[in-house]
């Protein structure tokens, strides 16, 4: 098979689409995208360079694919879905560097993972307003070897695009239409 271009999350999401993705699941990754696009843009140019934008926002727009195999995990808690959205993503034509978000969403405690692994996981958690100190640290380490730099000082810039991302829960939530906590 040969390997589908995606350039954008509204790419990402057609695709959701034609592999019989349910509305709710749709609405999800179509509010994970928009947490990642507020992290993309709230990063400073000094940071924003180190990131691979494109694969952010249509990573944050296809994590949760392997939840149309597992529709219960869709509300409900489970794993499952994880690697079988890489192998659903695999199977039709998407390159494994954007596959690979479907397990690294939830794996983020793992070494070696890029700076947007950590951020499509957080993209997957600040959306709802739900903040994990631990990932935010991993994320802030992270830019913090990638440019030579204190951590204090990347924290300070980055706590604040967290909680820029957090103050539009609410909002986000309200789009939801499920009880996502």
């Amino acid at each position: 098979m040969s390997t589908i271009n995606l350039q954008t999350p509204e790419d990402a999401l057609k695709l959701l689409n034609q592999l019989g993705a349910p509305p709710l699941l749709l609405q999800h990754h179509c509010l994970v995208a928009e947490a990642a696009a507020q992290i993309i843009d709230g990063l400073s140019p000094n940071l924003r360079q180190y990131v691979d934008a494109r694969q952010v926002l249509i990573g944050a727009a296809l994590h949760d694919v392997g939840k149309i195999v597992y529709p219960d995990e869709i509300t409900g808690h489970g794993n499952r879905h994880e690697q079988t959205g890489y192998d659903l993503l695999i199977r039709n034509g998407v390159e494994p560097k954007l596959a690979i978000f479907c397990v690294t969403h939830a794996a983020w405690k793992q070494q070696n993972l890029t700076v947007e692994d950590l951020l499509v996981a957080l993209a997957d958690t600040l959306w709802k307003g739900k903040r994990i100190h631990e990932l935010e640290e991993l994320a802030i380490r992270h830019f913090a070897k990638l440019i030579d730099a204190e951590f204090w000082g990347i924290f300070l810039e980055l706590d604040t695009v967290f909680q820029a991302v957090t103050e539009r829960a609410d909002e986000r939530l309200g789009r939801s239409k499920a009880p996502y906590a």
